[in-house]
């Protein structure tokens, strides 16, 4: 997939860098021409004879060595795409700022290819004002940002803020460039057919309109407290951008989160509340020949919200009134046709295969995606997911613990298998 793929790699200082190293490997194996910028800093972390000799490139480290000059400039106009991994909270700042200090912030101004980076820092930094206001900022120049992992992290805390693995960047990358694939006019797709699906072009959802939900929902109490979940919004929004890949139109609801999807083709609804994400799901419902329920609705939200904050009483406990909020899953449903493919969400931690199965034949699913937080690796806020995909008759097929990345596109090659006619499989 990534063979001939021209890809400038920009390393910052963050612990992390060690696994430039391993990246750098994997992206070499997969047959792509790899470049690499370091910061001084970064070359704390690991050496620039280190990434010279896994990528077969010189790796210029300042503008100037007294002798020559690192032309920053080329180097930007050179690649088909500019990774910047890891992105440490000062080097995002920069990138944010258009800071100019170094060789790696130089050749990121230059550069006329998409920029994607992946993120390296501490719980706090990750989730400090600043960062969050750099990271919107990068997002509004059309920038990608590949997701933070939860994990241990330098300073012995566990929490958000880990670099992406090396696997689960490479895996990001199919996903960029399948997502170029499916965003070429018409016109520029020049190949048979046969040489599009050895070179992964093939886009069985062309023409095709698909749904997606994704994230939490958020019930209010009052202005200032609600009711949620550990929904990230993940999983959801990795089908969505495996289903553009496939080259479907997408519109992808989505409920209160901090990430995007990263193909900007995706039409995205931002939601907050039940009834907000069942009436943005409505109005594309029957248009949609792909729907795929992954977000987690609140089952329940107060019956009252109140006008104005509410005060700690007197009494030590508070009683609380809730009402069902719509099923959308089961509403929508009820009114899909024979036209349509419909995929559902089932988490559980108890009689997993009972209860998704049981949704799988109420909800008029055509598959349910089955995962149960007693597996370590899946469920909320996780960058990989263990799964079993259940079709309309039961069947099952257990998966391994993956990428949600990957699982998505595994979702999305089942759900080409099940269109009605439409044989082809999607290149992965």
């Amino acid at each position: 997939m990534l063979q001939g793929k021209k890809i400038l790699l920009g390393v910052s200082g963050s612990i992390a860098a060690y696994k430039a190293a391993t990246l750098v490997r994997l992206l070499v194996k997969e047959g792509a021409d790899v470049k690499v910028v370091m910061t001084p800093s970064a070359c704390d972390f690991i050496t620039p004879l280190t990434l010279a000799t896994l990528s077969k490139h010189e790796v210029p480290v300042t503008i100037s060595n007294n002798q020559s000059w690192n032309n920053h400039v080329m180097l930007g106009r050179w690649a088909d795409v500019m990774l910047i991994a890891p992105a440490s909270a000062n080097t995002l700042s920069k990138m944010a700022s258009g800071a100019c200090d170094n060789l790696l912030m130089a050749t990121y101004l230059s550069a006329t290819c998409p920029v994607l980076f992946a993120p390296a820092m501490d719980e706090d930094m990750w989730h400090h004002p600043a960062t969050r206001a750099n990271i919107t900022r990068l997002l509004s120049f059309g920038h990608q940002q590949l997701p933070v992992e939860k994990g241990e992290l330098a300073s012995g805390l566990f929490g958000e803020g880990r670099m992406a693995e090396p696997e689960n960047i490479v895996q990001y990358l199919h996903t960029h460039f399948n997502n170029i694939a499916a965003t070429m006019p018409a016109a520029a797709i020049t190949q048979t057919t046969e040489q599009q699906a050895v070179n992964g072009a093939t886009l069985p959802l062309a023409g095709k309109k698909a749904l997606v939900t994704a994230g939490p929902t958020q019930e209010p109490l009052d202005p200032v407290r609600y009711i949620s979940n550990h929904s990230s919004g993940k999983m959801g929004i990795a089908i969505a951008d495996a289903l553009a890949a496939a080259g479907a139109d997408v519109t992808l609801v989505l409920g209160p989160t901090g990430l995007s999807a990263a193909n900007p083709a995706v039409k995205t609804i931002r939601v907050v509340t039940a009834e907000e994400m069942f009436n943005g799901s409505e109005v594309h419902f029957a248009q949609s020949e792909v729907i795929v329920m992954a977000a987690a609705v609140a089952d329940y939200r107060p019956k009252h919200v109140a006008d104005i904050k509410m005060k700690k009483g007197e009494g030590d406990a508070l009683t609380l009134e809730l009402e069902k909020t719509k099923d959308i899953l089961r509403t929508l449903g009820a009114t899909r046709t024979d036209k349509q493919v419909l995929v559902g969400f089932s988490l559980e931690t108890n009689n997993e295969k009972e209860y998704a199965l049981k949704k799988l034949r109420e909800k008029h699913l055509d598959l349910v995606v089955m995962n149960s937080l007693n597996d370590k690796g899946a469920g909320f806020n996780h960058d990989t997911n263990k799964v079993t995909l259940f079709n309309k008759n039961g069947d099952a097929r257990e998966l391994p613990l993956k990428s949600k990345l990957e699982v998505a596109q595994d979702i999305v090659n089942s759900i080409v298998e099940m269109l009605p006619a439409n044989g082809a499989h999607l290149i992965v």
